[in-house]
């Protein structure tokens, strides 16, 4: 019998649609300027020597053991997670401390938000609930595992802030939903979510649920900011983290979750017995040390001093239209305009700019003028003083090149080269 993958394959898999960024459409050659993922553009929050070597301040240099490769990793990771809670028992939000019982250590924080639905939603059957525009991977993730996702859209007309009345309303109309994905600064609006926002869903009379608040951005946001230690005071809370952004540690890929003890040793009962990997627990132990914390605190500061610039120097480009959203992470949402002055948001014209910087200027941003409340806005990573510098550049001659009817010459040789790979396909 022929194999058949429309009758073998669940259904709600077959519909699915991976998560996409734009470099599923421009491929970097090692030229471009990616302000388009929200990575840290200056580099791993590791001292290294000049021959990019790991340093420890005077001492020895430390290397990653690459003889133990032959060794399953720990399992627990005791040692990785007690720096981890180091981190963030402040005592901003609670006299309490946090115990390496409390947290749970995954492949970013996508496999925290995979891990969560396992746990809380029977396919088929529970809802999660969103509040767009918000990061795509939670929506991904409940397809997955055949997950209704309901949502309550940030408040556009308010800076993006939660709406928690809504949220609490349709918790109390429908206890199938099991989990509320927050993010906090949301992405793509780069607010942070008021912690009394977050209370008052946690406060719910009636519903037996888990709110999870996601941080991956938070070491951009004003000190204090951080509610992972508010998981002491709260049992169905969990508070997401990751070393991918202000640390500067994408390629590691290494996420953490920190909730009560009870949550904790579930997600840690489900999980691969060897998810983190000893190089990427190494090297995050590193980057916890007080020696390294100086670099990671010295590459945050450049990003904020260029976040202000770019707050100061992108209105004055004819055809930049308003700042949607926050100002707490290390990226902006900006509208583009259908003309300057005073014209209107307009996705096509944002299309066009996301289009031309990356397929003619090698400067790589996001378009998210389909989301929510975010009609003609493209999303820009804050890159270092000189890729701010080229795509400040960039985006003035586009505009001005959109505006004034012009196709440059870079962008007839796309098109020629695109009509002729689809001539030759046809052929």
């Amino acid at each position: 019998m022929p194999f058949d993958i429309n009758k073998c394959a669940r259904s709600n898999i077959l519909k699915l649609e991976p998560y996409r960024c734009a470099r599923d459409d421009y491929k970097d050659d090692g030229t471009n300027v990616l302000l388009d993922a929200n990575e840290n553009a200056y580099g791993p929050g590791l001292a290294l020597r000049k021959d990019g070597k790991l340093a420890n301040g005077d001492a020895a240099n430390i290397e990653v053991d690459l003889l133990g490769l032959n060794r399953y990793p720990d399992p627990h990771q005791h040692e990785l997670k007690q720096l981890l809670i180091n981190l963030r028992n402040t005592h901003v939000h609670t006299k309490k401390n946090l115990s390496p019982d409390n947290l749970f250590v995954g492949v970013g924080s996508d496999e925290a938000i995979d891990a969560l639905l396992r746990a809380f939603c029977r396919p088929g059957q529970d809802k999660i609930l969103t509040c767009p525009p918000t990061y795509g991977m939670y929506s991904v993730s409940a397809q997955v595992n055949d997950v209704e996702v309901v949502k309550v859209p940030l408040d556009v007309n308010d800076g993006f802030r939660a709406q928690p009345e809504k949220i609490n309303a349709k918790l109390a109309e429908d206890p199938t939903i099991k989990m509320v994905y927050l993010c906090s600064p949301g992405n793509p609006t780069a607010n942070l979510v008021r912690k009394e926002d977050v209370r008052q869903v946690l406060e719910h009379p009636t519903w037996n649920g888990v709110v999870v608040l996601d941080e991956a951005y938070i070491d951009f946001s004003p000190e204090g900011s951080s509610l992972a230690e508010w998981v002491a005071e709260w049992p169905n809370l969990v508070v997401m983290q990751t070393l991918s952004k202000a640390f500067g540690l994408a390629g590691i890929r290494l996420g953490a979750a920190f909730t009560s003890p009870e949550i904790a040793k579930l997600l840690n009962s489900l999980k691969a017995p060897y998810n983190v990997s000893n190089p990427t627990s190494q090297l995050a132990m590193q980057a916890l040390q007080p020696q390294n914390l100086k670099v990671m605190h010295s590459n945050r500061s450049q990003i904020l001093q260029q976040r202000e610039r770019l707050l100061s120097e992108l209105p004055r480009i004819p055809g930049v239209g308003r700042f949607l959203g926050g100002r707490d992470s290390n990226f902006l949402l900006v509208e583009m305009l259908d003309k300057p002055p005073g014209g209107k948001a307009s996705n096509e014209v944002a299309l066009q700019v996301y289009e031309r910087l990356a397929e003619t200027r090698g400067v790589v941003v996001r378009f998210r003028g389909k989301e929510v409340g975010c009609l003609g806005c493209l999303r820009v990573t804050v890159g270092t003083e000189h890729e701010v510098t080229r795509f400040l550049n960039e985006l003035k001659s586009v505009l001005n090149d959109i505006y004034e009817g012009r196709v440059s010459q870079d962008s007839k040789k796309v098109e020629d080269k695109k009509e002729k790979e689809a001539n030759s396909v046809v052929a």
